[in-house]
């Protein structure tokens, strides 16, 4: 009678296989450490060789140690060359990466959006921050189209602009136009320095 897979044993690393796992539940019933030695540094081997695309670094074989270790179920004692994963490590939930909470007024322009224009906001007026204010119309448009992809209304980006900065970013179309500056050397510093403050502060 036909035996299924799914009716076996699972595999704690089924990319190996099952054939490597019974190796690795061999190794377990030999007494003799020798050669239960001698018989995990031959799964090693057979284990590198299934992946002959993978470069031989101390990084790659620390790795078939650990799997090695797990498929074991941390139970194999021999002499391990390296220190491998704890069973503490391996079933202990990982780290949850915060997220960051608040609600966003509009979706579609996303929190960068937001924080651009709190940015701007706290900026003194004069060209840089006009600039400022030029770049984030731009964006507004960019992921307003990935929306909504026939067409956006100018004098709509301005009403989200004013909306999201409380009245104190307030531009006119015609205004707009004289935000860009000319492309020189200065004004390409001038918007490295931007960025990196932009960063720093959010």
């Amino acid at each position: 009678m036909m035996e299924y897979n799914t009716k076996k044993k699972r595999l704690p690393l089924p990319e190996y296989g099952r054939a490597v796992q019974k190796m690795v539940d061999h190794a377990l019933t030999i007494e003799d450490r020798e050669k239960r030695q001698e018989c995990a540094e031959t799964i090693i081997s057979i284990m590198s060789g299934m992946f002959p695309t993978a470069k031989d670094t101390p990084e790659t074989r620390r790795k078939l140690w650990d799997h090695l270790a797990i498929m074991s179920d941390f139970s194999l004692d021999i002499d391990y060359p390296c220190e491998v994963i704890r069973k503490e490590e391996f079933t202990e939930p990982p780290t949850q990466i915060p997220y960051v909470k608040g609600e966003v007024k509009n979706r579609h322009y996303g929190r960068f959006v937001e924080r651009m224009i709190a940015y701007a906001c706290e900026m003194e007026d004069g060209e840089e921050k006009d600039y400022l204010i030029w770049l984030i119309t731009i964006q507004m448009k960019k992921v307003y189209l990935l929306w909504n992809k026939d067409t956006v209304d100018d004098s709509q980006i301005y009403d989200d602009l004013r909306e999201y900065s409380g009245g104190r970013i307030d531009i006119q179309e015609k205004e707009i136009k004289t935000f860009r500056p000319q492309y020189n050397a200065n004004a390409q510093r001038n918007n490295m320095k931007r960025k990196k403050n932009f960063k720093k502060k959010y």
